[in-house]
């Protein structure tokens, strides 16, 4: 029988509204989820123009409601992270580990539909199949998934906290420990401090890594990289005036590349991640990095952008890792366990809760920079 829950829906033209849908039973491998909190980020705002209507959220956690008979590994009352990687686990990426890569659920593949996601018709707005974003679509009363989107996880996380961790939180951390694998004593510059970038200080920190360098036009992102572990700030403010350490209009930062040279013995950073989601920023990196440094352009730029070819000059390397390399078996329980050690400071994060209904607030403080991370929570009286 078919349940009727609020979510939010992107009518793929820059617009969304909040409206009933209806979600079937799982079937096969599917599980159905009460969505108990949702993150906010910046791509959520993005698939407001994805060319179709979606059911909005990539960031997620709840308690399974029901589970098809293929699903094993959890069971009705479990309380679960969600993810959109959605390995199938037995494609040639799979097999190598690369499973973010998967070639059966594609889970980049933003713009089109993906066998990552469950049966078309499970979810249903205004009498048609919708699709859910990133196929989990977590911005729902429930969400109707595969059984590779959720992971168990343990009581004492709180649903808020779980939801950032699969996707801002999860993208910071494995992009420091498991690609570029930062080791005890090594450099970071890290260019942006919203939730992806403060959690890869946060990495950076627990990996020992020092200096780490935050840079920011946001006075109050930059106090929140303190507190996550930043030992440097550099604050970014449009023009001259006062104790500037670089200037905003200045796309080379090179006020910035000085100041990060100056705290990394001349060289430059062994390591400089981008997470600012600004186009002309994206290959700054290769200049905050030492020769033979690794950039990494963290947060998912997809616009058009040129480069010089210098700026690659003398064995820099850059990537664009997506997801932080995600296993969700392995990378979900190694943040909630050093979450509940007391070594990552996610609580923090969540700057603010709001409910579904409050969503367009929620958007524009995310993209004013007032929150570190906003978080959706939900009511279940009103699911029927």
């Amino acid at each position: 029988m078919m349940a009727t829950t609020r979510a939010a829906i992107a009518d793929g033209a820059g617009g969304f509204s909040v409206e009933d849908i209806e979600v079937a039973p799982p079937i096969a491998d599917e599980v159905l989820v009460e969505i108990r909190a949702a993150g906010i980020c910046h791509t959520d705002h993005a698939s407001l123009s994805w060319k179709r209507p979606l059911v909005m959220g990539h960031e997620g956690a709840g308690v399974v409601r029901q589970v098809g008979p293929g699903v094993t590994h959890v069971a009705p009352g479990d309380r679960v992270v969600l993810n959109w990687c959605i390995p199938c686990g037995a494609c040639f990426q799979c097999q190598r580990g690369d499973t973010v890569l998967c070639e059966t659920s594609r889970p980049a593949h933003v713009m089109e539909p993906s066998r990552g996601h469950a049966h078309a018709d499970g979810t249903t707005w205004r009498g048609r199949p919708v699709d859910r974003s990133f196929n989990i679509g977590t911005l729902s009363g429930l969400a109707l998934v595969r059984k590779e989107a959720v992971t168990p996880m343990p009581d004492a996380v709180p649903f808020p906290v779980a939801a950032i961790s699969g996707c801002g939180v999860m993208t910071g951390i494995g992009s420091v420990i498991n690609v570029a694998q930062v080791r005890a004593g090594e450099s970071v510059a890290v260019l942006g401090c919203g939730g992806v970038g403060l959690n890869i200080v946060q990495a950076a920190r627990i990996a020992g890594a020092t200096p780490i360098i935050a840079i920011d036009a946001n006075p109050a992102a930059l106090e929140r990289a303190r507190a996550c572990g930043a030992t440097d700030t550099l604050h970014l403010q449009r023009g001259d005036g006062g104790q500037v350490a670089a200037r905003r209009d200045d796309i080379e930062l090179r006020d910035a590349v000085e100041a990060v040279r100056v705290r990394t013995g001349g060289r430059g950073a062994d390591y400089a991640f981008e997470a600012t989601s600004v186009p002309a920023l994206a290959f700054v990196p290769l200049l905050l990095v030492r020769d033979g440094g690794l950039a990494l352009q963290v947060s998912g730029i997809n616009d058009p952008v040129t480069v010089p070819m210098p700026w690659f000059m003398w064995n820099k390397r850059y990537v664009t890792p997506l997801y932080g390399g995600c296993q969700p078996a392995r990378d979900f329980p190694w943040i909630f366990r050093h979450y509940l050690e007391g070594d990552l400071h996610l609580d923090a994060l969540v700057t603010r809760t709001y409910p579904l209904d409050q969503l367009g607030e929620a958007l524009e403080d995310m993209l004013t920079g007032a929150n570190a991370k906003g978080v959706i929570v939900f009511d279940h009286e009103r699911i029927r």
